[in-house]
C-alpha cells in the first residue's frame, strides 16, 4: 500500500460530553491532509486500547466492533488500490477517500466530455455571443483531440486528470507532424485546447495547470494585398458568365470597404445609415468578434450597391453572396482570366482595403483601425508591414526636405 496513505481509528468526544460511550472515528490521511469521519460504533473511554486503536475485547459485541473497523479500514485501502490501478496519474485526496465511503462517488470527468459540453453551450449561444465560425473551429479541435486520442492512447477518451505537460508537448508535435499543421494553425488548435482546459481546473477536476510550462507564439504572417493595377485589371476586365461578373463585384466592394466574407454576406439595407457628413456609410457588427464597424461609402462602392438594387435574389441583403466555398473558387478563376499571380481570397479584398485603398493614401492608421473593426491597433500595424511602396514614398518625400 501506498506509504502516503495513512488510517487512525480514535475515540472523539461530543460537545458537553460528560459521560458514557465516546464515538469512534476514522482519520484517512494522504500526502499530510487528513480528513475525518465517524464510523458508526462508540465505546467507553476505559474500554479503548490506545496502542491498538481498537477495542478491549470485554464484552462479547467488542469483536464484533473491531471486525466493522478493520472492514472499513480494508475498505478504504481497497478504494485507494481501486483508483490508483483505474489510473496510475490520478492525484487521489483524503477528501475523495471520503466520498466514496459515504457513497458519494463522482461521476468520472473525461477530456472529451467536458470538451463536447463546452461545444453544445457554444451551439446554443451562436448569434448571442458567438459566431457560427467560433463553434465551427471549436468542433474542428475536438475532432483533433478525438484523433489524437485514438492516435497516442488508442482509446476514445481520457479521465482529465491524465492531461499533464506530457500530454499537451506530444499534442503540439501530432499537430505539427501528423496533422502537417503550421506553427499559427497549431498555436491557434491549443489555444483553443487551452480552454477547456481551463474550465478543468476552474471545476475542480484537476488542480495543476498542465499549460504551464508550455510556451509558443503566433509567427508573423506576409499578408497579401492587391496592388493598384492590379485592382484596375480586376474592375477593366469584361466577363461573359454572370457568376463571374457577381463574384468579382462583391470581392471588389470588399477591397473598397474592408468588409470580410461574413460580414459582407449579412450585409443588408438596415446597415446603410446616413452618416455624420450627410453621406452614405455602413454601420454593422463583425461576425468574427461583435465589434462595431462604421464605413464611409467610397464612390466605387456606392456604384456596385446601386448595380445589383434590384437583383431578384438579393432580398432584404445588398449582395446575393453565394457560399463562402463557391466565391473563393470563382475567385481563383477571375484570377486565372485577369492573370493574377496571387492566390485570391476574401482575405485579400480586407488586406487590399487596409493597404492599397486607405495605408497607402495617407489615412491614418487609427483610423483604417476602427473601419476594420479591430479591437487592437497592433491587429492593424500587421498590414503596415507590407507596404514596400509608402515606405518608398514616405523616403523620397523625406529625401526632398533634406535637399
Amino acid at each position: 500500500m501506498d506509504s502516503n496513505l495513512k488510517t487512525l481509528f480514535y475515540l472523539k468526544k461530543p460537545r458537553n460530553f460528560t459521560s458514557g460511550p465516546i464515538p469512534i472515528y476514522l482519520r484517512i490521511t494522504i500526502d499530510l491532509l487528513p480528513k475525518e469521519l465517524s464510523t458508526g460504533y462508540s465505546c467507553l473511554a476505559q474500554h479503548w486500547d490506545v496502542k491498538t486503536k481498537r477495542v478491549k475485547n470485554i464484552a462479547a459485541e467488542d469483536a464484533k466492533t473491531n471486525d466493522a473497523l478493520t472492514h472499513l479500514e480494508d475498505k478504504v485501502k481497497d478504494n485507494y488500490r481501486y483508483l490508483r490501478e483505474m489510473d496510475p496519474d490520478l492525484v487521489i485526496t483524503s477528501c475523495e477517500l471520503k466520498d466514496r465511503l459515504k457513497g458519494k462517488i463522482p461521476k468520472a470527468q473525461t477530456l472529451l466530455g467536458v470538451f463536447r459540453e463546452h461545444n453544445a453551450k457554444v451551439k446554443a449561444l451562436v448569434g448571442r455571443e458567438f459566431a457560427a465560425g467560433t463553434l465551427e473551429r471549436y468542433e474542428t479541435s475536438l475532432k483533433h483531440t478525438a484523433d489524437f486520442i485514438s492516435f497516442k492512447y488508442k482509446c476514445h477518451d481520457l479521465s482529465v486528470s491524465r492531461i499533464n505537460h506530457v500530454f499537451i508537448a506530444e499534442y503540439d508535435f501530432y499537430l505539427r507532424t501528423v496533422r502537417n499543421c503550421n506553427n499559427n494553425s497549431t498555436v491557434k488548435y491549443m489555444k483553443n485546447f487551452k480552454k477547456i482546459i481551463l474550465i478543468c481546473l476552474a471545476s475542480g477536476y484537476i488542480t495543476i495547470n498542465p499549460f504551464l510550462t508550455y510556451k509558443t507564439k503566433l509567427k508573423p504572417v506576409n499578408r497579401t494585398a492587391l496592388t493598384n493595377e492590379e485592382l484596375q485589371a480586376l474592375t477593366n476586365r469584361h466577363f461573359k458568365i454572370d457568376r463571374l461578373i457577381l463574384v468579382r463585384d462583391i470581392f471588389l466592394f470588399c477591397c473598397y470597404t474592408g468588409l470580410a466574407y461574413a460580414d459582407v454576406k449579412g450585409l443588408n439595407r438596415g446597415n446603410l445609415i446616413t452618416g455624420v457628413d450627410g453621406e452614405l456609410w455602413i454601420q454593422s457588427f463583425r461576425q468574427k468578434t461583435g465589434t462595431p464597424v462604421k464605413v464611409p461609402l467610397l464612390d466605387f462602392a456606392l456604384k456596385l450597391i446601386e448595380k445589383y438594387i434590384d437583383h431578384p435574389k438579393r432580398e432584404f441583403n445588398v449582395f446575393p453572396v453565394l457560399s463562402n466555398q463557391k466565391m473563393n473558387a470563382y475567385l481563383k478563376e477571375i484570377a486565372d482570366l485577369c492573370e493574377i499571380s496571387k492566390d485570391l481570397t476574401f482575405h485579400i479584398a480586407r488586406h487590399t482595403f487596409a493597404t492599397t485603398i486607405t495605408l497607402s493614401n495617407n489615412v491614418p492608421i487609427d483610423t483604417v483601425s476602427k473601419m476594420l473593426g479591430h479591437t487592437n491597433i497592433r491587429t492593424t500595424q500587421l498590414y503596415a508591414k507590407t507596404m514596400e511602396k509608402k515606405i518608398s514614398g514616405d523616403m523620397a518625400m523625406l529625401k526632398t526636405k533634406l535637399v
